[in-house]
């Protein structure tokens, strides 16, 4: 077999085969779950933004396990499972308000259901808690205690979170 086309095939196994097994980069793997409709905010803009004056509305998509391990300070626990209208009950229609979950799924799809609910200004965290973190920012416990522990959902998706401690079930 001629060395070159040797080469190329095995390139383009190994190519496919780490395509096959998942092994994308997280930029990759975020856009692949998220539609785009809901418009995205960044780990670089929120810090910016919690740091001024224009404080919007925080809200974690995530269940109740992850949010008391750690949870961006401030955010208000609106469960993705079992979400209602009732738990958004207080926020101003027109108030800015970010979702977010572990890496944007979620959070979009609650993002979505604000916007049929009539709030005007819904932005998701592009990658979530986990870029989040992995660009070292702070979160806290269910007590509001800076913490390095993040849950990562299973141990699967915990290969997304670069800094941080690793918890999952």
């Amino acid at each position: 077999m001629n060395i070159k086309i040797f080469s190329r095939c095995s390139v383009l196994f190994t190519l496919l085969f780490s395509m096959c097994m998942g092994q994308t980069d997280f930029n990759s793997r975020v856009n692949s779950i998220i539609s785009g409709n809901i418009p995205l905010i960044h780990q670089d803009s929120l810090s910016t933004m919690l740091s001024s004056n224009r404080q919007p509305v925080l809200i974690d998509a995530r269940s109740i396990e992850e949010y008391e391990v750690s949870h961006i300070k401030g955010a208000k626990f609106v469960d993705y499972d079992s979400f209602s209208p009732d738990m958004v009950n207080g926020i101003d229609k027109d108030e800015e308000v970010v979702v977010y979950c572990s890496i944007g799924y979620r959070s979009e799809k609650i993002g979505e259901k604000l916007k049929e609910m009539g709030y005007t200004n819904v932005l998701n965290l592009y990658g979530g808690i986990f870029d989040w973190k992995n660009n070292g920012h702070e979160v806290v416990d269910g007590q509001n205690v800076v913490t390095d522990s993040v849950h990562t959902y299973n141990k699967n998706w915990s290969k997304w979170l670069y800094k941080g401690i690793k918890v999952y079930e």
